[in-house]
């Protein structure tokens, strides 16, 4: 048996347990946890629903919900097979930001029976983190639960990767001497975090002329007839067909697809001096990390596996976001917040380290191969939280 699935199977099945938050130990505690105890809070809710923050445990809970349609690089394999990620979404939120979570899997592909699963279990959360339905239903179910629910919903496969990411290429670009008002990008890739994406992008000075992003059948541009709206929203007006006429000349490149580039020689000799290249496919980079050092000496390399410098990885995001939201009982996780939330993260690799720290933290500030805090950083906590409570 693997370490993995050792890992998962014992001493028990599965990484996360229900715990109880008050003694159960006498009649009289049993009394109050439940009859006739607990009638007085639900008499409470019921003539004031915000009384349900102060009696329950929903302002620190967040529902992790899926269907398994787009399972972290491994497709659609069902609501079943996507419990083991789901469980452990729920466990990092719990490790570190002290959230809880119940994993929700729900077996239905009909985007109008998830909407209306969820938001029919909704009163149970404080916020719903959707994770791994694939695109373009994920962007209806997201748009459509933000309408309809008074609580947080964020989908992290989207905007939990473009914060994370736009933080790393925050300071890749200071490192490399480049600017967001001018540097070109090119995206592979254009389903729900390559479109978060770019569309992050926009929000921190990048225009869609500067961006250019690729789906299996090539570049999407104007000339395409067979886009969705959310891809022709990225539609330019270019001649530029292949990756590799988009990739001449471009400063940065985000591999967000499954597939390999077929000639990385020449894909990674196109680009221009100094590039920045984020091959965040996951378990296969679109190019080999060690090919890049090779050839490219002069780069910025991040990607999304621990095992290498610059991983970027969504805990350094959405379990704060959700804090600072759950903090401040906001409503909606607005862009505002994701801002706030991307450029604390890109600030905290630019600190010293404190001395009540350096136990846990290397001991460097910003450099080629520190562009994003550790997961473990217990800055992400302190800061990435502050800073999107202060934005909702």
């Amino acid at each position: 048996m693997s370490k993995a699935l050792e890992y998962h199977k014992t001493p028990t099945p599965g990484k996360i347990e229900i715990s109880l938050s008050k003694t159960m130990q006498t009649e009289a505690d049993l009394a109050l946890a439940y009859s006739p105890g607990v009638a007085e809070p639900v008499i409470e809710i019921a003539k004031d629903a915000a009384k349900v923050y102060d009696y329950t445990i929903k302002g620190n809970l967040v529902g992790v919900i899926s269907n398994g349609t787009a399972i972290l690089g491994l497709g659609n394999k069902g609501a079943l097979a996507s419990k083991p990620v789901m469980e452990g979404k729920a466990a990092l939120f719990k490790k570190f930001a002290d959230i809880n979570a119940f994993d929700i899997e729900i077996n239905s592909t009909d985007p109008e029976q998830i909407i209306k699963t969820i938001a029919d279990i909704s009163p149970t959360f404080g916020g719903i983190n959707l994770e791994d339905f694939k695109a373009p239903e994920c962007f209806l179910i997201e748009e459509e639960l933000q309408k309809i629910l008074d609580i947080p919903v964020f989908h992290d496969d989207q905007h939990g990767t473009a914060i994370t990411m736009t933080a790393a290429l925050i300071n890749a670009c200071k490192l490399q001497n480049k600017s967001f008002k001018n540097i070109n990008i090119v995206i592979q890739g254009a389903g729900a975090s390559a479109l978060a994406c770019a569309n992050f992008l926009t929000k921190v000075g990048v225009t869609k002329q500067q961006l250019i992003l690729i789906d299996s059948k090539g570049v999407i541009s104007t000339s395409r007839t067979d886009l969705n709206k959310y891809k022709q929203k990225f539609a330019n007006e270019t001649t530029k067909a292949t990756i590799y006429e988009a990739i001449k000349n471009a400063d940065v490149f985000i591999g967000l697809a499954g597939a390999t580039i077929d000639d990385p020689t020449t894909f990674l000799e196109s680009m221009n001096s100094n590039p920045i290249l984020f091959t965040l496919s996951n378990p296969t980079p679109s190019i080999s990390y060690d090919l890049i050092k090779k050839i490219r000496q002069d780069s910025i390399i991040a990607t999304g596996l621990s095992n290498l410098p610059n991983q970027v990885n969504n805990a350094v995001c959405f379990p704060y976001i959700f804090k600072g939201a759950l903090q401040a009982r906001a409503k909606s996780i607005t862009i505002e917040m994701q801002l706030a939330a991307a450029y604390a993260i890109a600030d905290i690799v630019n600190q010293p380290v404190r001395a009540a720290h350096r136990d846990i933290l290397p001991e460097q500030t910003i450099n080629k191969d520190y562009i994003l805090p550790k997961p473990y950083d217990p800055r992400l906590l302190e800061q990435v939280t502050k800073a999107v409570a202060d934005a909702a």
